[in-house]
């Protein structure tokens, strides 16, 4: 999956080409391999899924993009997964 030991972001797949399988295979490979699960999901552009899987045992994490056809590809990965519950700021606070 490409994960990196720095704890910096980078494409999940090292030689440039991206890395797609269909949707339950890339979850499997996600949760035996590394002991990721789903933490958040949203939609992106032309109604395709983008997912966060991190372990909470090691932190790492994966960024992926699923199609409306279910072809989910990595997009990146990393270490030191967090999750925050962050407040937004009050409007009369500088940034």
């Amino acid at each position: 999956m490409g994960v990196p030991s720095s704890g910096v972001a980078t494409p999940a797949h090292g030689n440039g080409a991206q890395a797609c399988a269909p949707r339950d295979v890339v979850i499997k490979r996600l949760a035996s391999g590394y002991g990721e699960t789903r933490q958040s999901i949203g939609l992106g552009t032309n109604n395709s899924m983008v997912e966060i899987f991190a372990s909470d045992v090691s932190g790492s994490w994966t960024i992926t993009v699923t199609s409306p056809q279910g072809i989910t590809c990595l997009i990146a990965s990393g270490q030191a997964f967090e999750t925050l519950a962050e407040a937004l700021p009050v409007d009369d606070q500088d940034a």
